[in-house]
């Protein structure tokens, strides 16, 4: 696994409504939307050659913290940030009740 202080920096591309983290030539990806005070969580990939380093918790967790700085409430449609959020309960009070 790779030490996180060696990874690149994630990007919040706020046009785009994505935050990305290009490592090795190859780019994982957080997808979004905001609507009405809701940030909506609706895709997460990871390319194949870069799984098992951690690389989509780091992103969910951008998302999500960005997500509380601006008091937006979270809707997870995407199951790694909903997951995400199972294993890391304090994010819990801002998702969105169904």
């Amino acid at each position: 696994m790779t030490n996180p202080v060696d990874l690149p920096e994630i990007i919040h591309d706020e046009t785009s409504q994505r935050f990305k983290l290009q490592i090795e030539g190859k780019m994982a990806v957080l997808d979004y939307t905001v609507r009405n005070g809701v940030m909506v969580f609706t895709h997460t990939e990871v390319p194949q050659e870069l799984e098992g380093r951690g690389l989509a918790g780091r992103l969910a967790r951008a998302g999500l913290e960005y997500a509380i700085q601006k008091k937006y409430k979270i809707l997870p449609l995407c199951s790694f940030v909903a997951g995400y959020i199972q294993r890391h309960p304090e994010y819990e009070e801002w998702v969105v009740k169904r």
